[in-house]
């Protein structure tokens, strides 16, 4: 059985979702915004940047800092979880190995106690995925909100009057050039603004208890 408790699968698929929480903090601040923009409105064409949101807020430091907080919480668990997983696969090998000499009693036992033991598992699995997405949701939010302040800020000063996501999977955006991905600069900003350093590299995760990781999903 394989489990998935990594921050990297949950952006990967989307379970963190930069479109619900852009819009969030968007809807929120729009009376705010709509009075600034009209009110500064530039003349002449519109000028149009695009941001890589989700992608952004992970990688500024305080974004990096809290979400690996979060893995290194469920390190334990998933620790717990793969022992657990172990032990059943030793008993199905241990199963195997004495077919031959057992019982159909002892032999009915040992499938149920496998059985039960698979069920445990499962249930654990579920309920420490549903804890950690959640938890990590709540992280990236809170970060996101405020980057969502400064993306706003940064766009304003510099004359933007359209900000598109282009990391969504609906993305409007079908061609742009470097000089509109807005991207690095606003994740610069954001960082001197916070005032957090760079967390330091993680550690080399142990070999056997890398987590699983889904695969991307379809753009």
């Amino acid at each position: 059985m394989k489990l998935s408790l990594s921050l990297a699968s949950l952006l990967a698929t989307g379970l963190i979702s930069s479109a619900a929480l852009a819009q969030g903090t968007a809807t929120a601040a729009a009376p705010a915004a709509s009075t600034a923009s009209t009110a500064a409105a530039p003349a002449g064409p519109a000028k149009v940047a695009i941001i890589m949101f989700q992608a952004a807020v992970s990688q500024t430091n305080e974004g990096k800092r809290d979400l690996e907080e979060v893995e290194k919480k469920y390190q334990p668990k998933q620790a717990q979880l793969k022992a657990q997983s172990d032990e059943i696969d030793a008993l199905k090998k241990q199963l195997q190995t004495q077919s031959a000499t057992l019982t159909d009693v002892d032999r009915a036992q040992k499938l149920k106690l496998i059985d039960d033991k698979e069920k445990s598992l499962q249930r654990a699995g579920e309920d420490a995925q549903n804890d950690f997405q959640q938890e990590a949701q709540q992280t990236f939010a809170g970060v996101a909100q405020k980057f969502y302040g400064t993306l706003q800020a940064y766009a304003q000063q510099n004359g933007y009057t359209l900000v598109l996501d282009a990391g969504q999977q609906q993305s409007p955006v079908l061609y742009t050039n470097q000089g509109n991905d807005i991207t690095e600069a606003v994740i610069a900003a954001y960082n001197q603004k916070s005032g957090i350093a760079a967390p330091p590299p993680s550690a080399p995760t142990p070999t056997g208890t890398t987590p699983a990781r889904r695969a991307p999903a379809a753009h």
